[in-house]
């Protein structure tokens, strides 16, 4: 009896936590189908798992992890081109195992230098099933790719400046950063004074307020716009 309950409890978890993507993205203008949802959900309850051992996030409750997570890395969706995407510092895979779930054309490349954190996302790519997913274990500064990104994404990994000074090299001409921030500095806008930059505010349900910094590459380019 106990484990029918478990069973039916886990059963209702689910679905609570599909009703609450499909709002949400709803609410965004974001439509994504029954099977993205589905993974979406099943790479919840992986990460639940997961964080118990190896702390890959700070946010516990699978529920949060949605809004947070999952809504937050979805803002991303009409600023990037294809096919080919790179998530510097994607850590537990946010916002690029989002990415390539709700756009399986993308091909993501998920790059981060601690080793735990890729371990988890294979077991992302395998679970999940994303044969368009590549995780790769390295630092920014040093890694060269068989081929240059169309875009660059981001999620808080490093400062404006050094970021687009990493990404800029690993872009084909016209190709964009997309940096994702809770708030802008003056600080950081300012080290971008010799490129175009564009600031985008998202709304995300039950998040403070969030932006998103497009640098794109061209080498005439100045100040922001």
């Amino acid at each position: 009896m106990a484990e029918h309950d478990d069973a039916r409890r886990r059963a209702a978890d689910v679905e609570a936590l599909d009703a609450l993507l499909e709002a949400g993205a709803e609410s965004m203008g974001i439509a994504l189908d029954a099977l993205a949802r589905d993974r979406l959900v099943a790479y919840v309850r992986l990460l639940e798992r997961w964080n118990a051992a190896y702390n890959l996030t700070a946010v516990r409750d699978p529920v949060e992890m949605v809004s947070r997570h999952l809504l937050d890395s979805l803002t991303v969706l009409d600023q990037v081109r294809g096919p080919r995407v790179l998530d510097v510092g994607s850590g537990a895979g946010l916002p690029g195992i989002v990415l390539a779930v709700a756009r399986p054309a993308l091909a993501v490349t998920l790059l981060d230098s601690v080793g735990k954190k890729v371990r988890f996302l294979e077991q992302a790519r395998l679970e999940l099933r994303l044969d368009n997913v590549t995780p790769v274990q390295a630092r920014v500064e040093a890694y060269r790719p068989p081929a240059p990104f169309q875009t660059v994404v981001s999620r808080a990994a490093l400062a404006l400046g050094p970021l687009w000074r990493a990404a800029r090299g690993l872009l084909v001409p016209g190709g964009r950063l997309v940096a994702m921030k809770a708030r802008l500095d003056a600080a950081e806008t300012a080290e971008l004074d010799d490129v175009a930059w564009t600031s985008i505010e998202v709304v995300v349900p039950g998040l403070e307020e969030r932006r998103l910094v497009v640098v794109e590459r061209h080498d005439d380019a100045r100040g922001p716009t």
